[in-house]
């Protein structure tokens, strides 16, 4: 499926960046069946180009990140359909936070409910200061399904994690700053740039490196401490096999930048 194919996807190459936009604004960008499955054919599409380094999520509009997931779709699903629509959305978390490439949600307005988890699922997340996040299932009857209660945990510890999704509270742009569930916040409509601007700076770095520091620090945060520090010496020991090793430390001494070929 190229971008033009898609109905509710925008996707735009901002140098080494590929910015997908979720368009749905006059429904707030909500996440249905259709929408998970076009994101899921854009990211496979972005990890097979070696031209795109790093990928940018956002919504279309200034007032919506993604509003959450789309509630009269979901209002008459019986619980075999739940679980296919909940498997859908842990797969495409699966599937960015397995990317061998940076993915950062660019956050410009609400996040909520699976607009959060969405974001949560990406590596960083830089908010505009006009974002606002949160997990309110619990208004609805349910509790987040894609993946939410553990993310949020792993991300922001138990305390918060059981706050936003048992009170279902919202909370402000710095506030998602201050627990550590934003990595950035900048100005209103400036979310975009500057996550192309820090893919533009990744992109520079050895991606196979990259890519591995990715893999490890979210696989090793599952494992026991010893077996994750194994995990990270052999990698390390890994790369000195590679050209990319070689390039970069001569680079250094040689004080010119480094030619990376990912090999």
């Amino acid at each position: 499926m190229s971008a033009s194919k898609f109905t509710y996807l925008l996707v735009d190459d901002r140098g080494p960046a590929r910015v997908i936009t979720i368009n749905r604004p006059e429904a707030l960008n909500a996440l249905n069946a259709e929408v998970i499955d076009e994101l899921t054919v854009a990211v496979t599409e972005a990890a097979e180009d070696d031209a795109v380094r790093g990928l940018v999520l956002t919504g279309a509009g200034p007032k919506s990140f993604v509003a959450g997931a789309d509630i009269a779709a979901m209002s008459t699903m019986s619980p075999e359909e739940a679980m296919t629509f909940a498997g859908r959305g842990h797969a495409l978390g699966e599937m960015l936070s397995s990317l061998p490439k940076p993915v950062i949600a660019a956050v410009n307005g609400f996040a909520l409910g699976g607009g959060c988890e969405l974001a949560l699922a990406c590596d960083f997340i830089y908010a505009a200061e006009n974002a606002r996040f949160g997990q309110p299932e619990v208004k609805l009857g349910v509790i987040p399904g894609f993946g939410g209660t553990q993310r949020l945990l792993r991300r922001v510890g138990a305390a918060m994690a059981l706050e936003l999704c048992m009170r279902g509270n919202m909370i402000r742009a710095d506030e998602a700053l201050w627990i550590g569930l934003a990595n950035r916040v900048v100005g209103k409509g400036e979310a975009v740039d500057a996550a192309v601007a820090a893919i533009e700076e990744i992109a520079v770095m050895g991606p196979l490196a990259v890519a591995k520091a990715k893999e490890l620090i979210h696989r090793g945060a599952d494992m026991p401490l010893p077996e994750a520090n194994q995990r990270e010496i052999e990698a390390f020991a890994g790369l000195f096999s590679t050209e990319d090793q070689r390039e970069g430390m001569a680079a250094f001494l040689a004080k010119r930048e480094a030619d990376f070929k990912g090999r």
